[in-house]
C-alpha cells in the first residue's frame, strides 16, 4: 500500500473515530428508516414465522448497524457485508429490505479510503440488488418473484444517497485534516515560546549571575583593604540581583525589551569588573525594538562567555551601520574556542537568524564574534 493510501486509510478510521467519540446519538438519528422493514408485515398480517425472522433479522441489523459506528477496522466492512446479505436473503419476501441496500451504500464512503472506493463499493450493492432482482423473474426461482420497481428502492436510492454522502465523508476528512494541523500549530507555538523562554532565561541568568559572582569575588578581596568601596560592590550585587528579578519576571511573560546602548554600556562595566580592558567602538544605530532587543541579548551572552571561558585580557566591542546592515563585533584576546557550539552559541545564531542575519565566530588571536543584520527602513518599521 502507498504512504498516501496509509493516511488516507488513517483519517478515514479517524473520521469514524471521530464521529463515534463526538456524536454517540448519531446513529439514532437514521435507525428510525428500519420502521420500512417492519411495516410490511403488519400490512400483510404477516404470519408467527414471519415474525420470527423479521425478529432475528432486526437483532443482526442492530449489531451490524451499530458495529459500523462503534467497531474499529475491519469490522465495519464485516458489518457492511452483513447488512447486504440481509438486504438479499429478505428481499424477495418484504420489499422493506432495500433499507439494508440503502444503509450499506450511505456508509460506504466513510468506511472506503478513497472516494473511487467508495463507488466500486456502492456500484457492487446496486449490482447485486439488480442480479437478485434480475434472478427472481427465471422460472426456476422458488421464492415470490420481486417486482421490477422493486430495484428502484434497493438499487436506484442506494446509489443516490451513497454517492451524496461522499461530500460529507470528504467534509469530514478534510475537518478532520484541519484539527490536526490547529493542534500541530498550538504544540509548535508552545514549543516555540518554551524555547524562547529558555534562551532568554539562559542569557540573562547566565549574564546576571556571572556579574554577581564577579562583584561578590571583588568586593571579598576589598573588604579588608577598602572597605568603602567593597560595600558599593555589595550594594551592585544588590542592584544587579533586583534587576535580575525583574528580567526574569519580563521574560516570562514576553515584554523584555532592552535598549542596545545600555547593554553595550553594562558589557563594558561587566568586563571591566572581571579585569578585562576595553575598547568601546559605537555609533548611533537606528533599529526597531525587535532588532534591538535580540541585540542586546547577543552582546550579554557573548561577553558572558568572555567573562566565564576566554581568561582575555582585552576586548573589543564595535557597534556599526554598514550600508544597510547592521554590524555588531565582539573580539577578545583571549584563549578562543574550537570546540562545538553550545547552548548559549546556538541560541545566539537563532535569534539573529530570525531576524535574517548572520553569525560568524572566528577564532583568530583570541574570539571573535561578526554579528550582521539587515536594518529595517522607518517606512517599514512604522508599517509592522
Amino acid at each position: 500500500m502507498s504512504e498516501s493510501h496509509k493516511n488516507m486509510a488513517s483519517v478515514s478510521e479517524q473520521v469514524i473515530a471521530s464521529k463515534k467519540m463526538s456524536s454517540k446519538w448519531v446513529p439514532l438519528i437514521w435507525l428510525p428508516y428500519y420502521l420500512f422493514f417492519l411495516l410490511e408485515p403488519v400490512f400483510d398480517h404477516a404470519p408467527v414465522s414471519r415474525w420470527i425472522a423479521t425478529g432475528v433479522a432486526t437483532v443482526f441489523f442492530l449489531l451490524f448497524y451499530f458495529g459500523m459506528f462503534w467497531a474499529k477496522k475491519p469490522i465495519p466492512w464485516f458489518c457492511m457485508s452483513g447488512l447486504v446479505a440481509l438486504g438479499l436473503i429478505f428481499a424477495p419476501i418484504n420489499s422493506g429490505a432495500s433499507c439494508f441496500f440503502i444503509y450499506s451504500a450511505a456508509f460506504a464512503p466513510f468506511i472506503a479510503q478513497t472516494e473511487m472506493s467508495a463507488l466500486r463499493v456502492m456500484l457492487a450493492i446496486v449490482g447485486l440488488s439488480a442480479l437478485e432482482t434480475w434472478i427472481s423473474s427465471l422460472s426456476w426461482w422458488p421464492f415470490p418473484r420481486m417486482p421490477w420497481w422493486a430495484f428502484i428502492y434497493s438499487g436506484g436510492f442506494a446509489l443516490v444517497i451513497g454517492i451524496g454522502n461522499i461530500f460529507f465523508a470528504q467534509r469530514n476528512r478534510t475537518n478532520y485534516k484541519l484539527r490536526l494541523a490547529h493542534e500541530e500549530i498550538e504544540h509548535l507555538a508552545k514549543v516555540a515560546e518554551r524555547e524562547r523562554i529558555a534562551r532568554d532565561m539562559h542569557d540573562v541568568l547566565g549574564h546576571t549571575l556571572s556579574v554577581i559572582i564577579l562583584k561578590s569575588e571583588l568586593a571579598g578581596k576589598l573588604i579588608d583593604k577598602d572597605p568603602e568601596r567593597a560595600k558599593n560592590e555589595i550594594r551592585d550585587v544588590e542592584q544587579t540581583s533586583r534587576q535580575a528579578l525583574a528580567d526574569v519576571r519580563h521574560t516570562i511573560r514576553g515584554y523584555r525589551v532592552q535598549s542596545l546602548c545600555e547593554e553595550l554600556k553594562q558589557a563594558k562595566a561587566t568586563l571591566e569588573t572581571a579585569g578585562v580592558t576595553v575598547k568601546s567602538e559605537t555609533e548611533q544605530v537606528s533599529l526597531t525594538p525587535a532588532q534591538e532587543s535580540i541585540a542586546a541579548l547577543i552582546v550579554r551572552e557573548a561577553v558572558t562567555n568572555v567573562v566565564r571561558h576566554a581568561a582575555a585580557q582585552s576586548c573589543v566591542l564595535k557597534l556599526a551601520s554598514l550600508k544597510d546592515q547592521c554590524l555588531i563585533e565582539i573580539h577578545d584576546d583571549g584563549r578562543g574556542c574550537n570546540g562545538d557550539e553550545g547552548n548559549g552559541m546556538r541560541g545566539m545564531r537563532e535569534r539573529i537568524e530570525a531576524l535574517g542575519g548572520t553569525l560568524e565566530r572566528v577564532n583568530e588571536k583570541g574570539t571573535k564574534l561578526k554579528i550582521q543584520f539587515p536594518l529595517v527602513s522607518a517606512k517599514t518599521a512604522d508599517s509592522l
